[in-house]
């Protein structure tokens, strides 16, 4: 009774010990995580608009049109202090589960560019959605996520008509383009309201 006492207690150290060091390496992995990810989510704002001087983040500041499309992050873009566009990361449901998007708004109305940031389809096929190496246009080098950069945000936006679709994968090409028309015309009705510009 004695040493299953003494074993019980010894058990309990190395537990206490274990759920400690498990702790701290959650906290500091944690940390590293997020640096990782803001330090990419500055690159790819950087990238969608490299004029940008400024981006401040104004999270709360849009509501979505499309209850099926969630807003996570709004980011106001500037220059000499000036709103030259908006990025926001959107949410929407694909066919491997939710697929996130960074959509870049210019402040005359028109997509300033498209960053697939997660997406869990098929590899191969819907993956293809954030592929830097799949061509809707080969001979142009446009690539799926490239093709909206440029676009009106009065266009239709539709698959198989204005949107070229990833082969074989027309519900991901569906979904990742609801995610940039609706996050698309939400930050272009604000950025108009801001600047005066027209949608």
């Amino acid at each position: 009774m004695k040493n299953m006492v003494k074993l019980g207690f010894i058990m309990a150290i190395y537990a206490t010990v274990a759920c400690v060091s498990l702790a701290f390496v959650y906290t500091g992995t944690q940390k590293v995580i997020a640096e990782r990810q803001k330090a990419d989510l500055e690159a790819a704002l950087k990238d969608l608009f490299p004029q940008g001087e400024t981006f401040e983040e104004v999270t709360g500041t849009l509501n979505s049109p499309d209850n099926s499309v969630g807003f996570k992050n709004e980011y106001v873009i500037k220059q000499a202090g000036n709103p030259i566009g908006m990025a926001v990361r959107a949410v929407g449901a694909s066919y491997g589960g939710p697929v996130t998007v960074l959509v870049g708004v210019g402040a005359e109305g028109k997509i300033a560019g498209v960053k697939v940031l997660e997406n869990k389809d098929t590899p191969g096929l819907g993956a293809n959605a954030a592929n830097p190496s799949y061509f809707v246009d080969r001979a142009s080098g446009i690539t799926f996520y490239g093709q909206f950069k440029g676009k009106s945000l009065s266009d239709p936006f539709e698959v198989k008509g204005d949107v070229a679709a990833i082969t074989a994968s027309t519900i991901t090409s569906k979904a990742v383009t609801k995610v940039v028309k609706t996050a698309g015309q939400a930050a272009g009705a604000w950025l108009a309201s801001q600047t005066g510009g027209s949608k």
